[in-house]
């Protein structure tokens, strides 16, 4: 009767160390993310990307995954997103949990004189934009300026952007 204890004993000490051994391993296994923090919210394209134990980003515009963008790298990566709401995870041995980021429209109309007195209209926002351009108080043109645009050339006194509704 005592030898039969003694075996539940040394039974019970390897299921318990056994158990606490996985559940290290299950920790060490899992991924650390670092950035960007759950719900981060930014106007910039280009996101930074960093954690540990992973090697593949996977990044959807829906939670349930069903068609996600992915991506093998080690550590940190910048990735360039457009304007959206976005859920992604890392994976290696095992998967993080799922993290949401936001990408916001910005919107930047920059006018740029050259020694010649003509003026280039130039994007540095996050979307195209349509742009009214007046002179002498009319409307004299209306043009769209994409963002990866080196700047339209146009003659007025007036510009005035928005985003274009029809990209």
């Amino acid at each position: 009767m005592v030898h039969h204890k003694h075996i539940l004993l040394i039974d019970s000490i390897l299921i318990v160390g056994t158990l606490l051994l996985i559940a290290g391993a299950v920790g060490y296994a899992r991924p650390l993310v670092i950035a960007p923090l759950e719900d981060y919210v930014t106007s910039e394209n280009s996101v930074l990307f960093v954690f540990d134990k992973a090697d593949v980003i996977l990044i959807d515009d829906n939670l349930a995954f069903s068609s996600p963008q992915e991506v093998y790298v080690q550590n940190e990566i910048v990735l360039t997103l457009q304007p959206g709401v976005y859920y992604w995870k890392v994976v290696g041995a095992l998967e993080s949990d799922v993290r949401q980021l936001t990408i916001e429209s910005s919107i930047d109309l920059k006018i740029r004189e050259s020694q010649d007195g003509t003026v280039s209209v130039v994007n540095s926002g996050s979307v195209p934009l349509e742009v009214s351009v007046y002179n002498q108080g009319v409307l004299s043109d209306r043009i769209v300026v994409d963002t990866d645009s080196e700047g339209t050339t146009v003659k007025g006194e007036k510009y005035f952007g928005r985003e274009n509704e029809n990209p």
